[in-house]
């Protein structure tokens, strides 16, 4: 097993996705610890020097400390299933892995997800964010765009809440197995366009103007500011004060950054209308006409 201790949050988005470039089949967060399961080397120190070469080439400055330990495949999935859990996340969303018996209320909404890493799986609070922010967002026959769909757990709840039309784009080609899988455990696989490609200014221009009343990009700020003007074109344009608004879900976002996005978001035309913070994550919605929005101190 793999151990990699990090304590900045961005970096540790960077670092679970390396891991899964490594080889690692799922990842277990603990804290400020990401582990994953490999199988055994032939030269162990040779592999640790070269994954830790890899790992920090992918996130430069960030101290990272880097552990390899011996574990049967049977411990792994074994501690790798305990680190999951059914959550509830909103009023009505309950996101569950698939050996898992959630307790439902009525009118509760069940996500199954079966993750190959665990940042799709509602165990991160981005992910959270995002999911509430839809459940709100969301209305009976939306058009959806879901930026970066990952695991497909934010498509998947975007048609379960109603959406008569979702497009998930993915540019991780072992992503798209494992969201195209979790598709088709939920009952949507065809209500969801699954499309392996990378959303960019180019993408959005050539679905047209007007294309979608929801967007939802749960990545880094980096990759989402220069993509907001592009947002705005790709969103229902308001009728009349608010009526029909496209919105915009904005997640992956560190808290110290939500003031830049938020003056970005401004300036394309955006006016944030309610925001999410869990631990030092932070998300905001917000829609295509001038509503005026309330920030939290």
């Amino acid at each position: 097993m793999l151990t990699v201790r990090v304590a900045e949050p961005e970096a540790q988005v960077e670092v679970a996705e390396g891991l899964i470039d490594l080889g690692g089949s799922a990842v277990v967060q603990e804290d400020d610890r990401l582990s994953t399961y490999l199988v055994e080397p032939e030269e162990p120190t040779e592999f640790v020097n070269r994954a830790a070469a890899q790992l920090r080439a992918r996130v430069p400055g960030v101290q990272l400390e880097i552990e390899w330990s011996l574990h049967g495949d049977e411990d792994w999935a074994q501690s790798w299933r305990r680190g999951l859990r059914p959550r509830r996340t909103g009023e009505r969303l309950v996101v569950a892995p698939s050996w898992t018996e959630p307790e439902l209320r009525p009118g509760d909404i069940l996500i199954v997800v079966d993750p190959e890493m665990a940042f799709g799986t509602g165990e991160h609070a981005t992910t959270r964010g995002a999911l509430r922010a839809l459940e709100v967002a969301v209305r009976p026959g939306d058009r959806v765009l879901d930026v970066g769909t990952g695991s497909g757990i934010l498509a998947i709840a975007a048609a379960l809440l109603g959406a008569k039309e979702v497009m998930a784009v993915e540019s991780d080609p072992d992503a798209i197995e494992n969201a195209q899988d979790n598709l088709r455990r939920n009952g949507v696989a065809e209500r969801v366009d699954l499309i392996h490609g990378l959303v960019d200014d180019a993408f959005l221009a050539m679905l047209g103007p007007g294309r979608f009343d929801v967007i939802v990009a749960n990545v880094l700020s980096g990759v989402l500011v220069p993509l907001l003007p592009a947002f705005h074109a790709a969103l229902t344009p308001p009728r009349g004060d608010r009526e029909g608004a496209g919105q915009l879900i904005l997640g992956g976002i560190l808290e110290e950054e939500a003031d830049d996005v938020i003056d970005a978001a401004s300036r394309a035309g955006f006016t944030l209308v309610a925001e999410d913070l869990e631990e030092e994550w932070w998300g905001g919605r917000f829609e295509a006409d001038p509503v005026r929005g309330t920030r939290f101190g």
